[in-house]
């Protein structure tokens, strides 16, 4: 069974031990979203609450009826996409998307073949798209098993609480936290869901 693998895993880890060892099933359980949708929602996100996000989007999928195609999204007025509550410089990186989705080369892709590094060099081409973004993207939607977010503050947070990790020094700080999680491979993402419950948990 692929938990009991993963569990294997982890468990030799006794900061992950404790949480990894209570899960009944995979945190990753939905099923594999588009990318061109999973990367509108992720800009419509940056900087708001989660409730906030899903009210622009919903607001923003009720224009067009659905998610809107490339071409209907470049159509779009920039004071159309005020009006649901997006920012100027939050529409044209919407745009920006939609521009990168638009090309032949890249409708035509095979995101399922394509290596985690592979992404995020190409998708962080886009403007508005960093390499954190991506990395959810390969996490929550392409359900990538094996991706370290180092730059994530909750998963730094965690990791400093968990491990009494130095976060004096960033950079030392990335050092080691690349360190601890080699012993995590081939399941960083889980590693990492297990370091975010930890952190949401502890009492503050």
């Amino acid at each position: 069974m692929h938990l009991q693998d993963i569990k294997a895993v982890l468990s030799k880890d006794s900061g992950l031990k404790p949480i990894v060892s209570s899960w009944k099933e995979l945190p990753l359980q939905s099923r594999p979203t588009e990318v061109y949708s999973a990367l509108l929602r992720a800009i419509a996100g940056q900087q708001l609450s989660t409730k906030a996000a899903a009210t622009i989007f919903g607001r923003f999928e009720k224009m067009y009826d659905g998610i809107p195609k490339p071409t209907q999204l470049i159509a779009t007025p920039d004071e159309k996409l005020r009006e649901v509550g997006f920012s100027y410089q939050k529409a044209k990186y919407l745009k920006n998307i939609a521009e990168y989705f638009q090309l032949p080369a890249n409708k035509s892709k095979n995101w399922g073949e394509m290596g985690d590094e592979e992404i995020i060099s190409d998708l962080s081409s886009i403007k508005g798209v960093g390499k954190w973004t991506v990395q959810m993207l390969l996490m929550f939607s392409l359900m990538r098993e094996d991706v370290f977010p180092i730059d994530d503050l909750g998963i730094q947070n965690g990791m400093i609480g968990m491990y009494g990790l130095d976060s004096s020094n960033k950079k030392n700080l990335k050092k080691e936290m690349e360190k601890k999680a080699e012993a995590w491979r081939p399941y960083r993402s889980y590693a990492c869901m297990a370091i975010w419950a930890w952190k949401d948990n502890t009492p503050k």
